[in-house]
């Protein structure tokens, strides 16, 4: 009687039959990497508590303060709770940071110099990072400001290529770069083990390099992070991952202190750094949100590896595959036509809490060099831990799904872009 409750109510938000049939013999195949899922979730959140209670949060750090935000206990005891949690000396979690990238731009920008040289050992960078970096021409760009760059791209086993970057290193070198996830890329994501590896190498040969993960998609995915294996920051947003839903705004810069104390006085003013910065009332969004993160990030997992099932098993290439370990949050698919990218999107904002009844369509954003659709019905906007797919519209057609703040509303989404597929003639159940 349950079970069919359950597919009567499926159908009334448009999942037929066949799919949910197609969709529940997936699942069944599952239950073993999702007991491996629940099992990096625990551990997680037990980390998390652990930080909580070791810096002794208490309800006088949920209050709020204002203006120049001097002696904010709140903001202070939450970056030390983050140094815990990643195990560094240092954190500036604010919500002054808008986005990801603006993290990254200030991590950068507050640890480099006019005639340092950036080196990125993962290929290319996210998008949006590009015009930051200065590799399209943007105003006040690092390169405007003299700061050089170059590229390793990673073999194509996805691995670092060990004997280019030996090469490229030079004693200008200041800082490199490694983005764990995959970005508009269809290249496997980062382990923390092989970013380790990657650090230690470069680091025999010059330890005075500073190494920065871009973390973003992958806090609590496994049980270390990037910081554990040798980073001396790892940077991320608080629409991601960290902010478990809750967080409205705000990304994080966990490091060593002198890296934190540059990247902070690119983030507010010379002479001021971490001293100022009002919270305006959010912090105890910010405090509750990194205590559910690692059962969010635990359910967006289920979902991507659902996804990757259900899309692998109908003849698509899916990274990483329905078997592969996974290292963030992001699934691929590639259709290898646009109207594959736009269908799963249309279904994917089909299946949102919020502005479920739109429709998705590509258009150039800002930051990117050809037109994105993106399906994001999010309580946050913009927030990538919530229910979201986009993609470029440019070969190889490839879309990327991330996020659900539980398992079964990131199962809806997935059953909601296959159904989509299915009426619009792209996709045929076997």
């Amino acid at each position: 009687m349950n079970n069919y409750k359950i597919e009567e109510m499926y159908e009334t938000l448009g999942i037929n039959k066949k799919v949910f049939a197609y969709g529940k013999e997936i699942e069944s195949g599952l239950k073993d990497r999702f007991e491996k899922i629940d099992e990096t979730v625990e551990f997680n959140q037990l980390k998390v508590i652990r930080a909580l209670q070791q810096n002794r949060v208490c309800a006088e750090h949920f209050t709020s303060s204002t203006g120049y935000g001097y002696n904010d206990a709140g903001r202070e005891t939450l970056e030390a709770v983050y140094a815990s949690v990643f195990h560094t000396e240092a954190a500036l979690v604010r919500p002054q940071i808008t986005c990801g990238t603006h993290a990254l731009a200030v991590a950068l920008s507050g640890n480099l110099r006019p005639g340092d040289e950036l080196i990125s050992i993962s290929g290319k960078p996210y998008d949006t990072l590009e015009e930051v970096i200065g590799i399209r021409p943007s105003n006040g760009s690092l390169a405007e400001y003299g700061v050089s760059y170059k590229q390793v791209d990673l073999l194509e086993d996805g691995s670092f290529d060990y004997e280019k970057i030996r090469e490229t290193l030079s004693p200008k070198t200041k800082m490199i770069e490694i983005q764990r996830s995959k970005g508009y890329q269809t290249r496997p994501t980062l382990s923390v083990t092989a970013i380790g590896e990657a650090i230690a190498f470069v680091k025999s040969i010059n330890p005075d390099i500073i190494c920065m993960v871009d973390n973003c998609y992958g806090e609590f995915v496994e049980c270390i992070e990037p910081s554990d294996v040798g980073a001396d920051m790892v940077v991320g947003s608080l629409i991601k991952n960290p902010g478990g839903g809750l967080a409205p705004i705000g990304g994080y810069i966990a490091g060593t202190e002198k890296c934190i104390e540059n990247a902070s006085y690119r983030l507010t003013s010379p002479g001021l750094g971490r001293e100022v910065g009002a919270t305006l009332g959010i912090m105890q969004s910010f405090y509750q949100g990194l205590f559910l993160a690692p059962t969010v990030v635990g359910g967006a997992l289920k979902g991507a590896v659902f996804a990757a099932n259900i899309y692998e098993k109908l003849g698509f290439k899916v990274v990483p595959n329905g078997q592969e370990s996974r290292h963030d949050i992001i699934q691929a698919v590639e259709f290898g036509f646009p109207e594959g990218v736009i269908a799963f999107c249309e279904g994917i904002q089909a299946a949102a809490p919020v502005d479920s009844y739109v429709t998705p369509e590509p258009w150039a954003m800002p930051g990117y060099d050809s037109d994105v659709i993106m399906a994001a019905g999010a309580f946050i906007q913009g927030s990538s831990i919530e229910l979201s797919a986009d993609g470029p519209i440019k070969p190889p057609y490839a879309v990327y799904f991330q996020g659900g703040l539980t398992w079964q509303h990131a199962k809806l989404g997935i059953l909601k872009s296959l159904q989509r597929l299915i009426e619009k003639d792209l996709v045929q159940l076997p």
